[in-house]
C-alpha cells in the first residue's frame, strides 16, 4: 500500500462537483477518510487542467472555486521539464510497442499523469476511474477501490 495517492481527472472532477449528489458525496468521504489516515493525496497539474477547462467551459464556477480549493487544501503537483521529458519517452515507447494509450495526435494526458507521478520518486497510487492505461507506468486503481 502506497501511502502516496495522486488523483486522475475522475475522482478530481467528482470532488469538485458544484453540488453533494451521492458520488460526489461518497468521493469526499473517501478523500477525507484517506485524509484522516495520514495519506498523502496530490493534485497533478496535468489533472487539474483536465478538468479546469471542461468547466471554463461551461463557466461552472462554484465548480472551479471547489477545483481552486482542493489545490489549495491538497497537496498541488506542478509540471515540470523532467516529467514533461519522461512523458515524452513513455508516450514513444508506448507506440513503439503497438500499444498507444491515445491517438498520435492527442496530448495524451494519461502518460503526463503517469510521468508526474513517477517523478516524485517514492511509491504511489494513481486514484482514477479507468485504470486501464495508466497501470501500464505505474500503480493505479479505481478511486472507490484505494482504502485509507
Amino acid at each position: 500500500m502506497s501511502d502516496v495517492i495522486v488523483l486522475d481527472s475522475t475522482p478530481l472532477g467528482i470532488l469538485a462537483h458544484p453540488r453533494n449528489p451521492p458520488h460526489a458525496a461518497a468521493c469526499r468521504t473517501w478523500l477525507q477518510s484517506l485524509l484522516t489516515a495520514g495519506r498523502r493525496v496530490i493534485v497533478a497539474e496535468i489533472a487539474d487542467y483536465e478538468i479546469r477547462r471542461s468547466l471554463m467551459r461551461l463557466a461552472s464556477f462554484q465548480a472551479l472555486a471547489n477545483l481552486d480549493d482542493l489545490g489549495r487544501r491538497l497537496e498541488y503537483l506542478s509540471l515540470s521539464t523532467p516529467a514533461m521529458r519522461l512523458a515524452a519517452d513513455l508516450w514513444a515507447q508506448a507506440r513503439n510497442a503497438g500499444q498507444p494509450t491515445a491517438p498520435d495526435a492527442a496530448l495524451d494526458g494519461d502518460v503526463i499523469l503517469a510521468a508526474q507521478a513517477l517523478t516524485l520518486g517514492v511509491p504511489v497510487m494513481i486514484a482514477t476511474g479507468n485504470a486501464s492505461h495508466l497501470s501500464r507506468y505505474v500503480p493505479a486503481d479505481e478511486w472507490q477501490n484505494i482504502i485509507p
